[in-house]
């Protein structure tokens, strides 16, 4: 399979002197064309910010992040919207849905105000896929949180072609809706769209190809068997056990 994202030795500091923050400090990984990257790690080891470099929404402060054969960071910043707008899709935890908009219209907005065509079988395919036939005039609040979700990740698909990035993307639903979205981006990473979702749920490793393990130094990247196989995926267990234990107190 062909690698569609590559990162080498990404870093990420704040400030500078004594009072530098490291945010992110040399991740290198490769993901091939229908992987399902996890990211896991403890909180402030700077997932979230990874992410948003993956997406080109925010840039190193050394590094590079290859994404479908062309570097990020050396495109300007129009250039990159325009690239990262085509190539790459971006799923908030917090959902970010324009209230006023019927379902359907909130999926082809990306695509309206890039000034480009609206494949509508190619819509209505994900659509589809996604289990929204039945609510494409609704509004963002008249659908479940599941519901919600999967509208963000059919409007990410139809604007996208490469990378799906999802941060948090189940946070507060249900473990029903939960396991069917795992299910929806296992299936879209099978048809060769690369997936790659920041969580903090073990349920989430069943569904990865890969799994990259975040600490401030020697974050773990490789397969989900070599995790299994490794002290990083202890750790997690681990932290995931007593973070639940004290949730039920």
């Amino acid at each position: 399979m062909m690698n569609i994202l590559e990162t080498v030795d990404l870093c990420k500091y704040y400030g500078s002197g004594p009072t530098q923050v490291r945010a992110l400090d040399g991740v290198s990984m490769c993901v091939a064309s229908g992987e399902f990257v996890a990211i896991v790690g403890t909180s402030g080891s700077g997932k979230s910010t990874l992410l948003h470099m993956l997406g080109g929404l925010d840039r190193p402060t050394s590094g590079s992040v290859m994404v479908d054969g062309q570097e990020l960071f050396t495109l300007s910043d129009e250039a990159l919207t325009i690239f990262r707008r085509r190539k790459i899709g971006f799923v908030f935890q917090a959902y970010n849905l324009v209230p006023v908009l019927s379902v359907y219209e909130n999926i082809v907005l990306p695509l309206q105000l890039d000034g480009r065509k609206v494949d509508r079988d190619y819509v209505h395919e994900i659509i589809a896929t996604l289990g929204l036939s039945e609510k494409l005039t609704s509004l963002p609040n008249q659908l479940s949180g599941g519901q919600q979700q999967r509208t963000l990740l059919a409007r990410a698909l139809c604007a996208a072609s490469k990378v799906i990035l999802l941060d948090e993307p189940v946070t507060g639903l249900d473990p029903k809706v939960t396991a069917e979205f795992y299910q929806v981006t296992k299936d879209l990473s099978e048809e060769g769209i690369a997936v790659i979702m920041v969580s903090h749920d073990v349920q989430a490793l069943d569904y990865a190809t890969h799994i990259l393990h975040m600490q401030k130094k020697n974050s773990f990247y490789g397969t989900k068997e070599e995790y299994m196989n490794s002290d990083k995926w202890k750790l997690f267990k681990n932290a995931e056990e007593n973070r639940i234990g004290g949730d039920k107190k």
